[in-house]
């Protein structure tokens, strides 16, 4: 055996007595069939002080957030695999949508090989290609199973969204706006025949989209800008905000027009009006989607919670001591068992001897090879 050899042991008192071994892993939850492990929960904590520096807190600013959001690591891991496992219990499948994904972004960053596409991946995320493929599916399965399991089961009724409009119109009063999106196809680095075909293309998406086809769709799928991971979306604009070509175009057009390819220096660029604010109070029809989704989410959050917490209540949950769950259900035992600490079942030598011994009748047995099947099997007979 070499030397070498790596060892993970849980951290549950057992003493391996192998060569040398080497304690590389703590076990620090058991969440049904799975383990949280003390790395993972470190890498939590270093994601946490990365964002934060990434929003330039520091000293007491930084430590309160820090301290604020590191409490919680611990539950939300515990949350994201119960999150998991409830959508394997209901058969929710993602691949395709993980394929979908992986194939959007593969495009964005223009590289077709595969093997190159996963070092870039691995280069770039700094874990191993299929590692970053299984979070991504993970995270669309919590997704699916929260939208599914809660969201779906909330209502808001239109006739509260109508009473919270009437009462608040004050907050509706809307400056003239115009909200656009995008497809833009490249001619940067092609020759005569490129442009003529990325001009060709321009025509033919623009004509797709004003024959009903999503256009958020067609610029997911084939515009050569940013936007497109986000459908186009260039988000609302005031008169004076755009080129004055641009806002000549599309200003006083109505909701759901699209250009036609307008001749850029680095391409052709396609428009479409998403919405329109006129000046002054917005109608009811305007501000619904919003005014649902004032109502909808102080409702969401709290039954995100209060569905975790039911599914911590029927789970097998175990948790180190030292270590806390900020989630933890009202009630539910999480007490860490110790293997070393479990006795098996003894019974002594005169308990065995005073047992009547049987002894299993062979012949009703049935031979190898042969088709007959015994009556019975479980037929004994005391000696």
């Amino acid at each position: 055996m070499l030397r070498s050899s790596i060892f993970v042991v849980a951290a549950c008192g057992w003493m391996l007595r192998a060569a040398d071994p080497l304690l590389v892993e703590e076990i620090i939850a058991k969440v049904n069939g799975d383990i949280i492990t003390k790395t993972e929960i470190d890498r939590g904590r270093r994601q946490i002080e990365a964002d934060l520096r990434q929003q330039k807190l520091s000293g007491g600013q930084f430590d309160q957030a820090f301290k604020d959001r590191e409490g919680n690591v611990l539950r939300d891991r515990i949350d994201e695999l119960l999150l998991v496992q409830k959508g394997k219990e209901l058969n929710i499948t993602v691949e395709s949508d993980v394929t979908k994904q992986l194939a959007e972004i593969q495009k964005q960053v223009k590289i077709a090989d595969p093997d190159k596409f996963q070092q870039f991946v691995r280069e770039q995320i700094g874990m191993p290609y299929e590692d970053y493929k299984n979070e991504m599916r993970n995270g669309l399965m919590r997704e699916r199973v929260i939208r599914q399991e809660v969201g779906g089961q909330i209502n808001v009724p239109r006739g509260e969204i109508t009473k919270y409009y009437e009462e608040h119109k004050a907050e509706f009063l809307r400056e003239e706006r115009i909200f656009l999106a995008e497809i833009f196809v490249s001619t940067q680095g092609k020759d005569e025949a490129g442009v003529a075909a990325a001009e060709k293309k321009a025509k033919d998406l623009a004509n797709r989209a004003r024959r009903g086809e999503k256009f958020d769709e067609l610029a997911r799928d084939n515009s050569e800008s940013p936007t497109a991971q986000n459908g186009g979306d260039l988000g609302g604009w005031k008169r004076g905000e755009l080129s004055k070509e641009v806002e000549t175009m599309v200003f006083d057009q109505e909701r759901n027009f699209v250009t036609d390819p307008v001749k850029r220096p680095e391409g052709f660029l396609i428009l479409k009006v998403v919405q329109k604010h006129q000046s002054g109070q917005a109608s009811f029809e305007e501000v619904e989607g919003e005014i649902q989704n004032r109502l909808f989410m102080p409702r969401f959050q709290p039954k995100i919670r209060e569905f975790l917490t039911g599914l911590r209540q029927s789970a097998f949950l175990e948790i180190k001591p030292g270590w806390n769950d900020a989630g933890a259900a009202d009630g539910k035992d999480t007490t860490w068992k110790d293997p070393a600490q479990l006795k098996p079942e003894t019974v002594t030598k005169e308990e065995v001897a005073s047992r009547p011994r049987r002894k299993r009748l062979l012949w009703m047995v049935p031979v190898p090879g042969t088709k007959s099947a015994p009556v019975s099997t479980s037929q004994t007979v005391k000696k």
